[in-house]
């Protein structure tokens, strides 16, 4: 294990005998360094004037939760390299994904013993921040997928506390096929068990012993952050309501009376431990879901790298070939669609990242005047030629001045040609043969490009049409045009709506942008 004495770790709980514990427990691996906070809100304040090397924080706080407190920290250029471990008890899929998606560093699982805490330290320093992470050239190997590595996770540990060596021995013949048994013949000796780094799961816990009794073990549990989370079964043969009274308020799971029903109390251990082996799957089930988005992370940051030296290849090659004599127009105008074909595959590969930050609200748009006009005249000639067989009527009408006073948007030149690619294609999709699609800008503010073709928005679909994997009846189709047209839209603060007339049979998309001020 590493030496943690240098660490600063922020503790962020709204429980404050939480913070205590996870204090006490950093203390005891050498952090001294220890900052706490009540919530998200209050974390990113200390965080604006003190420099930390980790945060551990938990999930479900008031004011801002540790998921919205993930993705503040993230989204903060400063601050977004800290590792982040989501420390939860979270057992909902979709918000583990969430997580994930949204940048942490690692899940610590609810209750965890000193040990389980510093192995999560140890993994979380060496994660790498996206944006750090090396190319892909520079990889030497790429790691096993975490659902096919074996995950050992080990039986489950019974402590026995019982003063008598009968009973000790029949508790632990009994459990020892199941679970690592331990035994303590005093109560002193149950607490340092409890109190060391590797505590048990569950205590089997006399209550009428010398020197110190059964309930004074619980008690002294209780107040130590490594043993107050272990539960106890007390056995004994006190029947009287007011001891049960103590052993509930000592946090008692279950009470068992002498002399032992070996079935009966192998079935309560048994009932429990299935509790105990859940939540340690479930630690199990987050570390591979974790490690599974960091390698299909990998292999999409490769796929494109990989993808990038091929595609500049064949743009260098057209646009060589295109300055060569003798070519006749037909030759150049096939040329040139060669290379605004690759130009817009290339675009496609580097939009991907710039959606994921969008999606992942990490996404800064550095706004320039676009000439929309142009871009709309490029992407309606490009489908021109790829619709031509459809007989499709493509028409452009922006009634506007040219050249220095054409309108200019605010925004991204890239974007823009992705939304309107993808939404001047649905629409020729979408079309009947022979008949028109008519792309209009009209000089508003903000300026207003409006889509029109025959054919409607199918009923079903209209109230998720911007959505996420909205499809319908186009074979191949993954749902993700429109969706990505209204997120890159929103992302250069604009807005994207649809209007359909039942009547008429057609579709308009209108899409709204900020104008940029002319000089």
């Amino acid at each position: 294990m590493r030496k943690f004495g240098e660490l600063v770790v922020l503790v962020v709980d709204d429980f404050e005998p939480m913070r205590k514990a996870t204090l006490t427990q950093l203390r005891s691996m050498g952090i001294e360094r220890v900052v706490q906070a009540k919530d998200g809100a209050e974390a990113l304040r200390i965080l604006k004037r003190q420099t930390v090397d980790m945060i551990l924080s938990d999930w479900n706080m008031p004011i801002m939760t540790g998921l919205d407190f993930l993705i503040a920290v993230r989204k903060d250029e400063a601050l977004s390299h800290l590792p982040f471990v989501m420390v939860t008890a979270e057992t909902e899929r979709k918000r583990i994904e969430e997580a994930i998606y949204a940048g942490v560093s690692d899940f610590l699982v609810k209750p965890f013993t000193p040990e389980r805490l510093e192995s999560r330290i140890e993994k979380a320093l060496d994660w790498v921040p996206r944006a750090l992470q090396p190319k892909p050239a520079e990889k030497q190997s790429v790691p096993k997928l975490a659902l096919e590595q074996k995950v050992e996770l080990g039986k489950p540990t019974l402590l026995v506390v019982d003063d008598t060596p009968d009973n000790m021995e029949l508790l632990s013949q009994l459990f020892k096929d199941e679970y690592r048994v331990r035994v303590a013949p005093s109560g002193e000796k149950a607490l340092e068990i409890c109190h060391s780094d590797a505590p048990p799961d569950l205590v089997l816990l006399d209550v009428m012993m010398p020197d110190m009794d059964g309930f004074e073990v619980a008690r002294q549990m209780r107040e130590h952050p490594v043993s107050e989370v272990i539960p106890v079964i007390f056995v004994t043969a006190m029947t009287q309501d007011d001891a049960r009274l103590t052993g509930l308020e000592l946090g008692a799971i279950d009470f068992v009376t002498k002399p032992i029903n070996p079935e009966q109390l192998t079935l309560r251990v048994r009932n429990f431990m299935r509790y105990v082996e859940l939540r340690r799957d479930l630690q199990a089930n987050y570390d591979a879901m974790l490690e599974s988005a960091r390698l299909r992370e990998e292999v999409e940051h490769m796929t494109r790298h990989d993808m990038k030296g091929p595609i500049s290849g064949v743009i260098s090659l057209t646009q060589g070939l295109m300055s060569a004599e003798g070519l006749n127009a037909q030759q150049k105008d096939i040329l040139g669609s060669v290379e605004e074909s690759a130009l817009q595959l290339l675009s496609m590969i580097n939009l991907t990242s710039e959606i994921y930050k969008i999606e992942t609200d990490r996404f800064v748009l550095n706004p320039a005047p676009i000439d929309i006009s142009s871009v709309l005249r490029r992407v309606v000639e490009m489908y021109r030629a790829v619709f031509k067989e459809k007989q499709l009527t493509l028409s452009v009408d922006t009634d506007m001045p040219v050249g220095e006073m054409a309108p200019r948007a605010l925004g991204d030149e890239m974007f823009c040609y992705s939304v309107f690619q993808n939404l001047i294609k649905n629409a020729c999709e979408a079309a009947p043969v022979k008949s028109r699609v008519t792309v209009e800008l009209s000089p508003e503010d903000p300026l207003r490009i409006s889509i029109t073709n025959l054919g409607v928005i199918p009923q079903t679909i209209r109230h998720t049409f911007f959505e996420k994997f909205t499809t319908f009846g186009k074979q191949g189709g993954s749902g993700l045009g429109t969706y990505s047209a209204r997120l890159l839209t929103e992302a250069q603060h604009g807005r994207i709506d649809f209007e359909v007339s039942d009547i008429d049979g057609t579709t308009t998309i209108n899409v709204y942008l900020l104008p940029a001020k002319v000089k």
